[in-house]
C-alpha cells in the first residue's frame, strides 16, 4: 500500500487508544483469541472498517458470538473478554 493510500485508509481509534486500520485488524487464521483482538475487531465494526458480515466470515464467528463479545464489551470492558472471567459475569 502506498503512502497516499494508506493516508486516506479508513481509521478507527482502537480498544488501547491507537489508530486501528483493516491491515492491524488480527489476522483472518487466528486461532488464540485474545481480549484485545476480540475488542479490536468489535472496535472495527462499530467504526466502519468491516461490517458484521464481513467480520463474521473474515473470523469464521457467528453472530451470535460476535454480539457476546459486544456485550461483555459493554458491560465489563475489556476484562469483561477474559475467558477466565467469563464465569465470573454469567
Amino acid at each position: 500500500m502506498s503512502e497516499q493510500e494508506r493516508e486516506q485508509a479508513p481509521v478507527v481509534v482502537g480498544p488501547n487508544g491507537t489508530p486501528l486500520r483493516l491491515e492491524d485488524l488480527p489476522s483472518p487464521s487466528t486461532r488464540r483469541w485474545v481480549a484485545r483482538r476480540k475488542a479490536e475487531v468489535v472496535a472495527a465494526v462499530r467504526g466502519g472498517l468491516l461490517t458484521l458480515e464481513e467480520a463474521c466470515r473474515r473470523y469464521n464467528l457467528s453472530a451470535e458470538e460476535y454480539a457476546s463479545w459486544e456485550r461483555l464489551i459493554d458491560r465489563h470492558g475489556l476484562v469483561g473478554l477474559r475467558i477466565t472471567r467469563l464465569q465470573e459475569f454469567r
